[in-house]
């Protein structure tokens, strides 16, 4: 008797696989969004891939080429490498298009020759937007609008670059089912990649995100490809930040900070100036930092506001940092320093809609809610850096020696560190090694 085919069901958001159907996802939570699949058929050795053994002196290194956009190439760990599957994910309407338009401009002027493929706009759009970002009239620019991915990339051979764009708007005749499916994304990105391997093309992806900020699909697109990117940024800010998950050839800590204008997306001169304000005001609550994104330092403006509330429950808010990181650093100054925070509500903020992923700034979080607690302004002249841990200590910050120049060139003279970084410093600076906490604020009621 023949085998029956085996059915599963996997969600179109998440990735969830599972052998019965049901409305809603047990993973993610979305309704509606479970997909009929189907094993591969027996025999079938279209994913098969056999090479013979080499030694590692017979591989050659893979060689890379520059899109001529500084910061791209950056993020990338030094340019494009010929042959690489990159996925780029970001929400709609961020700029994604925009950037990897701009990037095909800028190869096509230095003599390359890219090939913009778009399963969502017809060519006069594309157009549109070539003439806004001054790439109007190129010929080396090529536009492909078409959803079918064997047609697309029989055309694409003769092409030092291929922009998909995007991966949920491509589909394979090879595979049923609705673009954007998860067998549709699968057998879109592994046709890519065969071709990518087998030309020494490079192509680059557009995948769309889900609500939970996660790049849409089955996760094992995120597997497949050799480079995932993320290109975030707020509605109301200019400023967007491109940032690599995953590499294999390079490193993962670098970023990349554009701001959006009428001519297209344009990299930032000076990053570090600007998420803070250079006022010599000083007011209670205000304490500045220096994190690192990659290899660049940024200096952050930290802001908090202790009010007394009339209420039982004194409300905890933070904009740009995690809220647990404020019940953390609450609770420690409780405890340690005895400033009692439980009759006051606390509001957190990050200017200029930065988000703080390391804990270095934990003691500039500490020093601002501390001193509008204590209605005690700050030196606009003092900068923190530092880890606070559950006992009060302060711990120190990687790279310090990058931060520390950075507060300096930026105007900062005295800069709190731990006790426990034993590097030199500047003569014209005022290095206080401090051990706790308590120290800390013993130092600044003087």
């Amino acid at each position: 008797m023949a085998k029956k085919d085996r059915f599963y069901y996997v969600c179109s958001e998440c990735g969830y696989r599972t052998s019965t159907w049901t409305g809603r996802c047990p993973s993610c939570g979305n309704w509606g969004t479970m997909e009929n699949e189907k094993d591969p058929e027996p025999g079938d050795n279209s994913l098969e891939r056999y090479e013979k053994p080499v030694t590692m002196s017979e591989v050659r290194e893979p060689s890379r080429f520059s899109s001529s956009l500084e910061e791209f190439d950056r993020v990338l760990g030094g340019g494009i490498v010929k042959g690489s599957v990159i996925l780029l994910g970001g929400e709609p309407g961020i700029g994604k298009s925009t950037l990897l338009l701009q990037v095909c401009g800028n190869l096509s002027m230095s003599g390359g020759k890219p090939l913009y493929v778009s399963g969502e706009e017809s060519s006069a759009q594309i157009v549109s937007r070539s003439r806004r970002l001054g790439f109007q009239g190129n010929d080396r620019l090529h536009i492909l609008p078409g959803n079918v991915i064997e047609d697309v990339l029989d055309e694409a051979e003769d092409f030092d670059l291929v922009i998909l764009d995007s991966v949920q708007a491509l589909m394979s005749r090879e595979e049923k089912g609705w673009p954007g499916t998860p067998s549709q994304v699968r057998a879109v990105a592994q046709k890519s990649i065969s071709f990518a391997k087998k030309n020494s093309i490079p192509v680059i992806i557009v995948g769309h995100i889900t609500r939970a900020g996660t790049i849409a699909g089955p996760k094992l697109l995120e597997h497949m490809v050799d480079v995932v990117m993320q290109f975030s940024g707020e509605r109301s800010s200019f400023y967007r930040i491109l940032r690599s998950q995953k590499n294999r050839y390079g490193s993962t800590d670098e970023s990349g900070l554009f701001e959006m204008n009428e001519t297209g997306l344009n990299a930032v001169k000076d990053p570090g100036s600007l998420y803070w304000n250079s006022s010599d005001l000083s007011v209670p609550g205000v304490a500045m930092s220096v994190v690192m994104e990659g290899s660049v330092p940024f200096v952050v403006e930290i802001q908090s506001l202790a009010a007394n509330t009339v209420f039982a429950y004194p409300k905890r808010a933070a904009n740009g940092i995690d809220l647990s990181k404020l019940h953390l650093v609450t609770a420690v100054l409780d405890k340690r320093c005895s400033l009692i925070s439980s009759s006051m509500d606390i509001y957190l903020n990050v200017t200029g809609g930065f988000s703080i992923r390391e804990p270095y700034s934990d003691l500039a979080i500490a020093v601002s809610i501390a001193s509008s607690i204590l209605d005690l302004p700050l030196s606009p002249n003092c900068c923190f850096l530092g880890e606070v841990g559950l006992a009060g200590e302060i711990r120190p910050a990687p790279r310090i020696e990058n931060r520390v120049k950075e507060a300096e060139r930026m105007g900062f003279h005295h800069i709190f560190i731990s006790d426990q970084e034993k590097s030199s410093f500047g003569k014209g600076l005022r290095i206080e090694r401090v051990k706790n906490l308590s120290q800390v604020l013993e130092v600044l009621t003087k």
